[in-house]
């Protein structure tokens, strides 16, 4: 007898929605497939049905985010203000819980390094000298930067709008800290 497909999604999505809560509060390595199962209110050999080990479901998850943010993308025309373009990308995957958990304090750094490289995020820095021997690493810099701010973004719970959030950037990028007076003030010596 075969699932019907709606069944065998909310399974499946039940079980990604559960290892997700995990991962965000624990490394993968102290989860276990019985631990994600009892919490799905199914059995282990359900699990196995749908995933072969926790790192398939793992892969499972990154595939489709990057799928989802890839497709996103590819759906927009990206305009002037670029970096916001890619912050609502981001922000309209599927499943922010998702990706609140693969960027999380226990996410892999493996993950975030396919981030880099599988989103085209390169397209969004404009007047960059492409030619230059100093320009991977202002795309590095960019990007990384860009990435670490979402995620703090994201774990402290969306507390600026994204707008607030894309004006700080900007600012950033454009004047670097020193407006803000981080650190107070400079001894003169």
């Amino acid at each position: 007898m075969n699932k019907q497909p709606e069944i065998t999604d909310k399974t499946r999505q039940t079980f990604i929605n559960v290892f997700c809560d995990l991962y965000s509060q624990k490394p993968i390595e102290k989860i276990s497939i019985q631990e994600i199962a009892n919490k799905s209110g199914y059995n282990r050999s359900t699990f196995y049905q749908y995933f072969t080990d926790i790192y398939a479901l793992l892969d499972y998850v990154e595939e489709n985010v990057l799928k989802s943010i890839n497709q996103e993308m590819a759906r927009r025309e990206l305009s002037t203000h670029t970096f916001q373009d890619a912050l609502q990308c981001l922000e309209n995957t599927e499943e922010i819980s998702v990706l609140k958990a693969l960027l999380g304090d226990y996410g892999s750094v493996h993950f975030v390094e396919r981030l880099k490289r599988e989103i085209p995020f390169e397209r969004l820095i404009v007047d960059l000298p492409t030619n230059d021997i100093l320009a991977p690493y202002l795309i590095e810099f960019y990007i990384s930067t860009l990435i670490s701010l979402f995620r703090l973004w994201i774990r402290n719970g969306k507390d600026l709008s994204s707008e607030e959030l894309v004006k700080l950037i900007n600012s950033l990028f454009a004047n670097g800290i020193t407006p803000y007076h981080i650190f107070g003030t400079v001894n003169e010596e």
